[in-house]
């Protein structure tokens, strides 16, 4: 069966419209294949004033917005949800027991595309400049095979995951940056990349269902922590990747840590596909720093702000910490939204780093604090807000510091993201 056909007159509720209207053009997307869509939100229209006015020119069937009806959704032939939505969320218990099919957009893509070549980036941190990388590199060198497509996948980009079915064919390429929270559901369906792209240590569970002409690009660390997982058994060739592969006349320049591990992930991946070190070379070095990512925003009064709103893990904010600390000379402001994640490490570590820890509210926030409180070489206090939290930072620093914007958990609430409370933090410092 084609998507056309798949979708025609099916009736289909997508739940959430992403934080900044990512799911917009794969409903743009249904509509045109005919299919009768009704658009759920949680946040209420004064939230989504930006993002409402595009949906009334698409031809969707009705907009519902500040709560999701669990006994409407029973109704619908599919329901579509975006990836910041549970499946586990309660408003879809009674769809579930009904058995009607719930799909993320990466998922039902798989399900309906022809057989493609897939590069899957994931870890708990690097993923967003890996996969930024790798499709740059890929972009350019495909672009001289008439023949040879190259897609992009990623849930936090504006360009849809199933609009790529009106133009994908057999043997293209797609690049997936793979979240966490969305590992399990591709296990649930086997799959797994032909070239899998390891940033740090997670759920390595998808790799099971790799074939002997399938890939791991990983760092030596990681390798080594997949070898010893028991319940792994890929087939897959492993290469391993350090940082000392990046040639040392490249001009890189970031505070990033692990940036040039991440260089040589994308060095290894891009000569699977016979791309030149000098072309990877030529693409990496002007590409610019990734947005909320270790990213310098201001000096005031000789202390150094910086935003890594991007960090929802602790291996990410200890990366980020030791690309910036010098002889403990860094507040760091951290805590949000329960992730799942140990948080143990972290904990130990970050006194090596740190002259005071800032805590913003949340329900993660609640289980690190007694571990941070009982820290003796770095002082501690609570903020409100993260308005607060910049004010405070402010007032306790002094010259030569650095401010570090690293939560290391997820946004608060179904009105926030991760994207947004950078932009906080950004606009908060820009006007001290």
């Amino acid at each position: 069966m084609s998507y056309k056909e798949f979708f025609n007159d099916k009736k289909i509720a997508i739940i959430g419209l992403g934080p900044h209207g990512e799911m917009l053009p794969d409903i743009k997307f249904l509509c045109k294949n005919r299919a009768i869509v009704t658009v759920f939100d949680m946040r209420t229209e004064s939230r989504l004033k930006s993002i409402v006015p595009q949906l009334s020119s698409i031809g969707i069937e009705k907009t519902i917005l500040g709560k999701v009806d669990e006994n409407e959704l029973v109704n619908f032939d599919l329901i579509i949800i975006s990836s910041e939505i549970s499946k586990k969320s309660i408003f879809l218990k009674k769809a579930i027991q009904a058995e009607i099919k719930i799909e993320f957009p990466e998922t039902l893509f798989f399900k309906l595309s022809p057989p493609v070549t897939l590069i899957g980036i994931m870890g708990q941190y690097g993923k967003s400049s890996v996969t930024t990388m790798i499709h740059s590199v890929l972009k350019k060198s495909f672009s001289e095979y008439k023949d040879q497509g190259l897609f992009l996948i990623d849930p936090d980009s504006d360009y849809g995951a199933l609009t790529h079915l009106k133009k994908i064919k057999k043997d293209d390429v797609v690049i997936v940056r793979i979240p966490e929270s969305l590992l399990d559901h591709y296990y649930e369906m086997h799959i797994s990349p032909h070239v899998a792209v390891v940033t740090s240590s997670v759920d390595f569970g998808i790799l099971n269902f790799q074939t002997y002409n399938n890939f791991i690009v990983a760092p030596d660390e990681v390798v080594d922590i997949i070898k010893k997982e028991k319940n792994i058994n890929s087939k897959a060739k492993i290469l391993r990747t350090r940082s000392n592969m990046v040639p040392l006349d490249w001009k890189i320049d970031s505070r990033i840590s692990h940036h040039k591990d991440n260089i040589a992930l994308v060095i290894q991946t891009c000569e699977l596909f016979k791309v030149k070190n000098d072309e990877i070379q030529e693409v990496i070095q002007n590409i610019p720093p990734q947005k909320g990512c270790v990213e310098f925003i201001k000096k005031v009064d000789n202390v150094e702000y910086y935003n890594d709103a991007s960090s929802i893990s602790p291996d990410s904010t200890l990366s980020a910490l030791k690309s910036l600390s010098n002889s403990r000379n860094t507040i760091l402001i951290l805590g949000g939204a329960y992730t799942g994640y140990d948080y143990t490490i972290l904990s130990k570590e970050i006194s090596k780093y740190t002259k005071m820890i800032i805590l913003l509210p949340g329900s993660g926030s609640l289980g690190i604090r007694p571990l941070i409180e009982s820290l003796k070489d770095s002082s501690f206090v609570q903020a409100p807000s993260l308005d607060q939290a910049v004010l405070l930072a402010r007032d306790n620093a002094i010259k030569g510091d650095r401010v570090l914007f690293s939560p290391a958990f997820d946004a608060v609430g179904i009105d926030i993201s991760r994207k947004e409370r950078g932009e906080k933090f950004i606009k908060m410092v820009r006007n001290l």
